[in-house]
């Protein structure tokens, strides 16, 4: 059994918060670079170049990607042989929160009673922790700060089988075209298919992890996810929703099995400050 102490969870959680709000990860980077120079819209590139740019000068004077800096969404891979030692880790992973959005003066953007008062909890808390267990003595955190305007545009839908491949094609197009410039295209586009309603949604959330890039292992899938990105990008509505041939970076699809009755599918939006960092500890 190896243990971790909590305190190490909290300061590599704060770490993170504040490495993701502040650097696009290196493939994001690229692929906008890239779609900067294919662009075809003299709006969309210059837009596109703007956006190159705000990420350069976040970076560089270390201050936030986007004014909306996020709900604070975690994904921790606990090894089955690790102790987390001297404090609970649902309060450790949160005091790194708190610590990260004052410090790192990031804006705080959880509320309570968000059915009526709606009061600012003032230091983004509670976290939104997604928890696996897995083989091994490590521990992995994924920091997700996930924007108001993309996460809005979440969808799920409960497709019968019958509506095939056709049906999940359709309903992310229709998603993408219906949310517009919401989001703040280009996105990454999260898609899940299967599992049951809580799973597939997770699924959707989980695929915006993966390298702007790189498809699925499955070659079906990966098909999938190529057509889709073609189509997408198809819509006209560019970048920042002022036209042109980039909307999406990226379509990624994460399947699960369904019961036999149903196809559950999920469309989960990342803007294009398509904002994570990982440690393993």
């Amino acid at each position: 059994m190896r243990e971790i102490s909590a305190a190490e969870v909290t300061k590599t959680v704060d770490s993170l918060f504040r490495e993701a709000n502040f650097y696009l990860t290196d493939d994001v980077l690229a692929a906008l670079k890239k779609a900067a120079q294919n662009e075809e819209s003299p709006v969309g590139k210059e837009v596109l170049e703007q956006i190159i740019k705000n990420a350069d000068i976040a970076a560089k004077e270390t201050i936030p990607l986007c004014q909306d800096c996020g709900a604070a969404v975690i994904f921790i891979e606990v090894g089955q042989e690790v102790h987390i030692s001297g404090g609970d880790l649902t309060v450790a992973i949160n005091e790194g929160v708190k610590k990260a959005y004052d410090a790192g003066y990031l804006r705080k953007s959880m509320v309570k009673q968000p059915f009526s008062a709606r009061v600012n909890t003032k230091d983004n808390t509670p976290a939104i922790i997604h928890t696996e267990i897995v083989p091994g003595d490590k521990l992995k955190i994924i920091v997700v700060p996930k924007g108001g305007g993309a996460e809005n545009m979440s969808r799920l839908v409960m497709l019968t089988p019958s509506a095939g491949r056709q049906g999940i094609v359709d309903q992310v197009i229709k998603a993408v075209d219906e949310s517009g410039s919401n989001p703040c295209p280009p996105v990454i586009v999260g898609v899940g298919i299967g599992g049951t309603a809580e799973k597939t949604l997770l699924l959707a959330k989980k695929a915006l992890l993966r390298k702007v890039g790189e498809h699925n292992p499955d070659l079906e899938v990966a098909e999938l996810e190529k057509e889709l990105l073609t189509k997408v990008n198809n819509l006209g509505i560019g970048p920042m929703g002022y036209g042109g041939r980039t909307t999406a970076l990226a379509v990624n699809v994460e399947v699960f099995p369904a019961h036999l009755a149903s196809m559950p599918m999920a469309v989960n939006l990342n803007c294009h400050s398509s904002r994570h960092k990982e440690a393993v500890i």
